[in-house]
């Protein structure tokens, strides 16, 4: 879907990463947490491929979801808000024609932008063991094929280019990488699981002209949980936050579980009321709408 003020998803993704100042996107999984995030007032979000395969399959994040499926789920979140939304395209689901494919379906999705890895597959989740990557040059016509989808298809989606060679390689390679996937003309750049501030530091020194995201996992992970300010000053310019949602719903749904299986319902204070919900939902805005095309019992009349 496009912006409230009639600008391409990736347009307002782009004009964000030129607003000065760091930027918040907490990670959505469905069209309703993507709903919340707008109504919270966040500018942007990004779908998280973690948090995707956990609720729509009830499994973990290592490759098991496909292409299809992705697609499919951020079709939904799209058409569900008007922010901006950058969609985990994993590794791009195979070799460099995978990756071109990979793109055309996430524009067609109203995807703003798309996050590509360079790991193996089947793919690990990030800060997990078993990361393994690609070699480098084929990581970079990776990210070159991408971007001659992007002009194939005459679209300006965003291109993240994420390495998870910190982990599976060095700090060095992952350095190296990073430049490489610069040089080779990513819109933003990603070294997930990086381990200290130092190292933050020595990866936002990487072509300082192009944007950098963190990722603050919340729960504890390998990279040191920074505020927004101090990653500001580092030098990044979004930052995600991938399990905050899918995190809070998943003790939510068992404190409520917990609750009814000893014969109660949820407390009122962990649950909106039935007329939040469907303020929340859109139901007065349909009832609304629906009443423009009512027709009366004379109107029936033949």
């Amino acid at each position: 879907m496009s912006s409230k003020s009639g600008e391409s998803p990736a347009k307002a993704l782009r004009r964000l990463l030129n607003t000065p100042g760091i930027h918040l996107g907490p990670c959505c999984f469905d069209a309703l947490s993507a709903k919340l995030i707008e109504k919270a007032g966040f500018q942007f979000s990004i779908m998280s491929g973690f948090s995707v395969s956990a609720t729509r399959l009830g499994l973990p994040d290592v490759g098991l979801i496909s292409y299809g499926e992705v697609v499919d789920q951020g079709s939904l979140i799209n058409q569900a808000v008007s922010i901006p939304v950058i969609g985990d395209g994993d590794n791009g689901y195979g070799n460099a024609l995978n990756v071109k494919r990979t793109i055309k379906g996430f524009i067609k999705a109203g995807f703003a932008g798309i996050l590509l890895e360079d790991q193996v597959a089947p793919k690990a989740c990030g800060h997990t063991r078993g990361r393994k990557v690609i070699p480098r040059e084929e990581a970079i016509m990776h990210i070159k094929a991408a971007i001659d989808a992007r002009e194939e298809s005459g679209s300006d989606i965003v291109i993240l280019a994420r390495t998870d060679s910190r982990q599976a390689v060095s700090l060095e390679e992952a350095l190296i990488r990073s430049q490489a996937f610069a040089d080779a003309g990513a819109d933003v750049l990603f070294i997930d699981a990086l381990a200290s501030v130092e190292e933050m530091k020595a990866f936002c020194q990487v072509s300082p002209q192009v944007p950098k995201m963190a990722n603050m996992l919340e729960g504890g992970g390998k990279t040191p949980i920074l505020s927004p300010a101090e990653l500001e000053e580092i030098g990044y310019k979004i930052v995600c936050y991938p399990l905050s949602l899918l995190g809070v719903c998943m003790k939510a749904m068992e404190d409520a579980l917990t609750a009814l299986k000893g014969g109660q319902i949820p407390p009122p204070a962990s649950l909106p009321s039935f007329e939040e919900m469907k303020e929340t939902l859109g139901f007065n805005k349909y009832y609304e709408e629906e009443g423009k095309y009512a027709v009366t019992s004379r109107d029936l009349d033949v």
